[in-house]
């Protein structure tokens, strides 16, 4: 049978139509290739009007350099364009269009009107196109600049107008290409209207965090610092990019520019994922919103009809200078999260408070200064549960006794209560005690002694004719001390209760003072609340020593990586140990990667292994759980692991079966050395999985919050 196939020159109508399917995806396509022309004519103000999310009509006004008259027609010719002139030119492109098809491809499948006016020129010039049958060009007024308007786009083409989306959705395509070209350009005027509403209306400015915060909104903008990589490359990247605690759900708001131009580049998504590395947990994406700037023969941008692919010359060199450019601001900012007083807005309380009148405010006043005078100010009796139910039943009772008599105060502004029968403990801190405060409750208290592990007799207690020098108890107390019951001074109050005892694991044996002199406490046996500087921080005990470990275990890494291994300790008593099929196969397969961990195993048989010996550092947890913390990122990779970023990945695994876990009490030296680490430990911040180990509640916002 003959071949009836016959090879043809097509006609021009058909490339057209063939090079819109390739560039002209919807009507998004179109704006994007208008807009891109409007700012190569240097335009400062560009207007975009669109109907129906540019089905029925599309219009693009720019203020740019304008046409003349002969080159109207050649503007709607196929490979026309003013862009480049030979092929040295397509190793040094610095403009966005350079193909010279876009034009042409629009008016084949639509119907396009073109007016424009050079800055030369009184008058400008319009032509028609429909379907690519051009009219010619005819005198109109109009200012200098480019006005194009397309009208029933893929009119021809119905197999691609069947395909279009509903109106929101195409809209929302035209308005993130919209956005993507007007990020990088805050100098230009980008206007933008649907269905004769203004959809944003962005004013030139010299920052481009104001555009952000205009597009996006305060919440995004507030998160953002700024980044700049320092070295004198020719490479320079700039940009914004998110706080940790301002992270997303997806990748949506992550924009990346060369040389003001979108692009998409896995690599640099990667190295922004991995700059984030131990600051996000998993499925949380930062924000970013960075441009790279380079000369233009250091990368290809003719990889892709819509120029959104890439391909430098040196990628390496792009990946690790932004990679280090967040890292380094990092190390420079404090990534602690800060709780948001204002984004916790209770319910307007003005009406209420305006109704309290003068003399409910004063019966308050003197109640309040009735309690205030009969319990310590000091924040460790504050918190105390058993202080804490004495207040309570005294003020469900109204039984609370005050000294009056002057001589009483004059002694117990000095640290001693001559007046009263029975004894309580008062705990001193030098330079931060009222001493003229009092725990009161009924008779016969008793003093819990942690030494005996028993409660005192009577005999036992220093009474009130004893003088307690609250200044010298206090002496002791410096930083970085535990506060123990060397630091507790008894003296005399009346009515005292004799079931409020201090007991064992009363707040007191789990309050310290930090290196910097901070108060800090465990609370619920999960949190430790430390004084700062300008507020208070709530930690997970959890995450910071996970954090804690982490940072140990990767500067052991290194001696890894240089062929040496994690110091081990040999096991008195192998421990056998049976193991699931994939469990055993990925012990086979990775033996001297787990010994370079301080893990030894030798097998027994059939499924099961010997661990003789363990890490050093982990001596103290069970063997299995460490064999197991290991064995997770390979059952998961399902590959020999042997890249950094796996090893990375066992020490996350190693530090979180080590750390204290939540629930566990720890003892007031465990909380003394744990907050000095967090003091001191420049990471302090996160977790290694990314979750914050500190909220920040700074005095400002909880002023905010009590209404001071």
């Amino acid at each position: 049978m003959p071949n009836t196939r016959i090879i043809r020159q097509l006609p021009q109508s058909m490339i057209n139509k063939i090079a819109a399917g390739e560039v002209i995806e919807r009507p998004a396509s179109v704006i994007k290739e208008l807009i891109e022309n409007s700012i190569d004519a240097n335009a400062k103000r560009i207007e975009v009007i669109v109907e129906q999310a540019g089905t029925e009509m599309i219009k693009v006004v720019d203020d740019g350099a304008g046409m003349t008259e002969d080159q109207l027609l050649l503007a709607l010719m196929p490979h026309a364009t003013s862009k480049i002139a030979d092929t040295d030119d397509l190793f040094k492109i610095n403009t966005f269009g350079f193909r010279g098809e876009a034009l042409a491809s629009i008016a084949e499948i639509s119907q396009l009107t073109l007016r424009s006016r050079s800055i030369e020129q009184t008058s400008g010039y319009e032509i028609f196109c429909n379907g690519g049958e051009r009219s010619a060009p005819k005198p109109c007024g109009m200012p200098s600049g480019t006005q194009i308007e397309v009208k029933n786009l893929f009119f021809n083409t119905p197999v691609r107008r069947k395909y279009m989306k509903t109106t929101s959705t195409e809209f929302g395509h035209i308005t993130e290409v919209f956005i993507r070209l007007a990020i990088p350009h805050p100098d230009i005027h980008f206007v933008l209207k649907h269905n004769s509403r203004t959809t944003y209306d962005l004013p030139p400015d010299s920052n481009i965090l104001t555009r952000i915060k205009l597009i996006f909104g305060e919440d995004v903008s507030a998160g953002l610092v700024h980044i700049e990589n320092q070295s004198k490359s020719v490479v320079r990247i700039e940009g914004y990019v998110s706080l940790p605690s301002s992270s997303r759900l997806n990748n949506k708001l992550q924009y990346l520019f060369l040389n003001s131009r979108f692009i998409r580049d896995r690599s640099l998504q990667h190295a922004l994922t991995e700059a984030y590395r131990g600051l996000l947990i998993p499925n949380r994406f930062p924000v970013a919103f960075l441009n790279i700037t380079m000369p233009p023969e250091q990368f290809d941008i003719n990889v892709h009809p819509t120029k959104l692919e890439v391909r430098f010359l040196d990628s390496n060199r792009i990946y690790s200078g932004l990679l280090g450019a967040i890292r380094e601001k990092f190390l420079k900012t404090d990534l602690n999260e800060r709780v948001n007083i204002d984004s916790m807005k209770p319910d307007t309380l003005k009406s209420q408070n305006n109704s309290i009148s003068n003399s409910n405010s004063n019966s308050n006043l003197s109640f309040n200064s009735r309690i205030s005078n009969n319990f310590s100010d000091d924040p460790r009796f504050a918190l105390d549960p058993n202080v804490i139910a004495a207040q309570r039943r005294n003020i469900a009772n109204m039984d609370i006794q005050t000294s009056t008599n002057s001589g009483t105060n004059s002694s117990t502004n000095s640290g001693t209560n001559s007046g009263t029968n029975s004894d309580i403990t008062v705990l001193s801190e030098r330079s931060r005690i009222d001493s003229s405060t009092e725990f009161l409750g009924k008779n016969n208290f008793n003093k819990y002694d942690s030494e005996s592990g028993g409660v005192l007799s009577d005999d036992s207690i220093d009474t009130g004719n004893k003088s307690a020098d609250i200044n010298h108890a206090g002496g002791d107390l410096e930083r970085g001390h535990v506060v123990s019951d060397s630091n507790v001074v008894s003296c005399r109050a009346d009515n005292i209760d004799d079931d409020y005892v201090i007991r064992p694991g009363s707040i007191i044996d789990r309050a310290v003072y930090s290196p910097l002199g901070r108060l800090a406490v465990q609370m619920h046996s999960r949190y430790l609340v430390l004084e700062t500087s300008d507020g208070i921080a709530v930690i997970d005990q959890h995450a910071l020593h996970e954090r804690i470990l982490y940072e140990r275990l990767k500067e052991m890494m290194g001696e890894i990586i240089d062929g040496g291994k994690l110091e081990s300790q040999r096991l008195l008593v192998p421990v056998p140990m049976d193991l699931s099929p994939a469990e055993y196969s990925a012990v086979m397969d990775n033996l001297e990667l787990l010994l370079k961990f301080g893990l030894h195993v030798d097998i027994f048989g059939g499924e099961t292994i010997i661990i003789s010996s363990l890490p050093t550092i982990f001596s103290n947890l069970p063997a299995e759980e460490i064999l197991l913390s290991l064995l997770t990122p390979l059952l998961d990779r399902g590959v020999k692991l042997e890249p950094l970023e796996l090893m990375d990945t066992m020490l996350h695994s190693m530090a979180c079966k080590a750390a204290i876990k939540a629930g566990e009490r720890m003892s007031a030296d465990s909380i003394l050395k744990l907050i000095s680490q967090y003091e001191s430990e420049i990471n302090s911040h996160h977790c290694p999985h990314g979750r914050p180990s500190s909220l920040i509640f700074t005095c400002e916002d909880l002023d905010k919050r009590f209404r001071r």
